[in-house]
């Protein structure tokens, strides 16, 4: 072989080498990065720390029972009141529902539940005759009218449920809309209570004296 010819050759084989050593180390570098990229992917669909941290809780304080208030004492009026409470799941706007169930341990009080919110509530005095239970320590109100019902977080200043209906509600709420009660202004009472108008009296006109001055 001519000199010329095997430095070709010898050109050629270290030319060679890199290509072949690249290539050797390529392929056990793309295997980790592909398990990598699997592996970053299978991460991302689980849940997060904190998101598994938010659903134990959540399922911790489902089961954990409300205690009632060992300070309040009710009343026999108050007991006849919790007597005329709506129990159950009442549906209300929005898809939204509340569950009223009586308390086994103490007559008279309730745990009341909602999405995210559950209260220990007793009636209280109300002014108006509406039906209303309080959870004082959360800062809550439940108010039931004849032909409504609504959970109310004074703490937070905004309606958690309203248009609450029960079965007893449905039924008043078409039965006043077929039928709907008279106003103040239209009640007999107030009709034969109410002082009757009378027009003023009027003085009769008094026509001025003519002067008796006599004549010389």
């Amino acid at each position: 072989m001519k000199p010329f010819s095997k430095s070709l050759v010898l050109a050629a084989c270290i030319f060679a080498m890199p290509v072949a050593l690249l290539a050797q180390t390529a392929a056990p570098a793309g295997t980790p990065a592909k398990a990598a990229v699997k592996a970053a992917v299978k991460k991302s669909d689980a849940p997060s720390p904190a998101e598994i941290r938010r659903s134990a809780l959540k399922a911790v304080e489902e089961v954990t029972p409300i205690e009632e208030d060992p300070n309040v004492t009710l009343t026999p009026e108050d007991i006849d009141i919790a007597k005329r409470v709506f129990v159950g799941t009442i549906p209300c706007e929005l898809g939204a529902s509340v569950s009223i169930t009586a308390s086994t341990r103490r007559p008279g009080f309730f745990l009341v539940q909602t999405k995210g919110a559950r209260f220990s509530m007793h009636p209280v005095e109300s002014r108006t005759g509406a039906i209303r239970l309080e959870d004082p320590k959360r800062g809550a109100l439940w108010l039931q009218l004849g032909n409504k019902s609504m959970l109310m977080s004074q703490k937070l200043g905004q309606r958690l449920a309203d248009e609450c209906m029960s079965p007893e509600q449905i039924t008043l709420a078409d039965e006043l809309k077929k039928n709907p009660r008279p106003g103040l202004l239209d009640s007999p009472a107030f009709a034969a209570n109410a002082a009757p108008v009378t027009a003023p009296a009027l003085t009769p006109a008094v026509a001025p004296a003519k002067s008796s001055a006599t004549t010389k």
